[in-house]
């Protein structure tokens, strides 16, 4: 019997889609709590031009303790991400009660840049495409196409290694 689980979560944060599928991450983490090991992983496309950035901002929260509540609440506004950009990134963390300036420097200094880049180089060797994608005991499941059925996957996957 296995104590945890992990799921790779491979999001886009300028990306409709995993906006979505954040009511399935919430979900699994209320079902399965400390023993479903969700992470962020980073894969911005080119399509989104501030999504590079707020992958960076995104490790930023993960440094002040925040990471997943920040992530949820770019998800939550990505029209808005579209238009404002880094100047949300900065809101975002001011309203979460992080160290916004910390942010900026982050930003302005790439300091988190080869997290992202490492991200988004492990995600095209195992065939991510697009986002949301959930990686589970190396079984890839693509959400950007359709979320149906992708959650009771996720967990017929992971209660089997739960039980070992």
């Amino acid at each position: 019997m296995t104590d945890s689980v992990i799921l790779d979560v491979w999001c886009e944060l300028q990306c409709p889609d995993c906006h979505s599928a954040l009511d399935d991450v919430r979900a699994l983490r209320a079902r399965y709590g400390d023993r479903l090991d969700i992470r962020l992983r980073h894969f911005p496309l080119e399509k989104h031009k501030h999504s590079f950035a707020a992958a960076q901002a995104a490790e930023e929260a993960v440094e002040q303790g925040r990471g997943w509540p920040y992530a949820e609440a770019v998800l939550a506004r990505t029209a808005e991400l579209a238009e404002r950009g880094e100047a949300l990134l900065l809101d975002v963390a001011r309203e979460l009660g992080l160290d916004a300036e910390e942010f900026d420097t982050a930003l302005i200094d790439g300091r988190h840049i080869l997290i992202v880049d490492a991200d988004q180089a492990e995600g095209k060797a195992i065939g991510v495409t697009g986002t949301p994608t959930y990686v589970i005991d190396g079984e890839r499941l693509d959400g950007g196409k359709s979320q149906e059925g992708l959650r009771a996957r996720i967990e017929e996957i992971a209660d089997r290694l739960l039980a070992g």
